[in-house]
């Protein structure tokens, strides 16, 4: 015949019960609501790892810095312009080099001031390796306590040089605009509007472009409208 427990005795086993299972409730619920960090894009170390380059270590890309929609990609791309050509639209934060099919390979690009001053359309006719930096008169005169001392004659290349690795050099009529599209090691920069500076690319993106597009290649400025301004004369400016 089975005994009966005393009360006391189930009260204390009935607050064991309840708080085992207080207990794992809780551990379940902590383990539900963890936060999961977001999945690392694989492309992002495929084309972003650690670079050597003529002696210059360029370093790999952090992927918590960088947006998907900025890795270099082949997207569906409808445009007049024949393949070859790099356009550049400022405002959306993208450089396109216009491919066959319909298609272009896109790179996501920071855009300062000075690339915002230059619509319309121009020949790549310089392209340079870890070229040297030297501030404009207009840099120099905004801001003479950082360009005026011994930045006033320019900087060597290097992997400090706000050019970066590659510089492309936009020319119109046989004279330079001073438009440049350059590399920067500031991943958190590209798809944002920057102080300083006209289109950079990641260092390992202005690479890839560079040795895709020949000098005397036509590059193309776009408006805010997404098309270049054009003057009275309907001449591109």
């Amino acid at each position: 015949m089975l005994k009966t427990l005393p009360r006391a005795a189930m009260l204390v086993l009935a607050g064991l019960a309840l708080a085992a299972c207080s207990t794992t409730d809780q551990t379940q619920s902590q383990l539900a609501y963890a936060p999961t960090p977001p999945p690392t894009d694989p492309r992002i170390g495929q084309m972003y790892g650690a670079v050597e380059d003529n002696g210059w270590q360029i370093p790999a890309v952090d992927p918590a810095q960088m947006d998907p929609r900025n890795i270099r990609q082949v997207v569906d791309y409808a445009t007049d312009e024949p393949i070859g050509t790099v356009v550049v639209d400022p405002h959306a934060r993208f450089l396109y080099l216009v491919m066959e099919n319909g298609k272009a390979m896109r790179y996501g690009v920071g855009v300062g001031k000075a690339g915002l001053e230059f619509t319309g359309e121009g020949l790549i006719a310089r392209k340079a390796a870890w070229p040297r930096w030297t501030p404009t008169q207009d840099m120099i005169k905004r801001e003479p306590e950082k360009y005026g001392g011994e930045l006033r004659d320019g900087m060597k290349g290097g992997i400090e040089n706000p050019l970066g690795a590659r510089a492309l050099y936009l020319f119109k009529g046989g004279r330079d605009t001073l438009y440049r599209i350059h590399g920067t090691n500031q991943e958190w920069s590209i798809g944002q509007a920057v102080s300083s500076g006209c289109i950079r690319m990641l260092n390992q993106d202005v690479i890839d472009l560079n040795q895709r597009v020949p000098p005397q290649t036509r590059i193309v400025v776009l408006g805010p409208d997404g098309r270049p301004q054009t003057n009275a004369a309907g001449e591109t400016s």
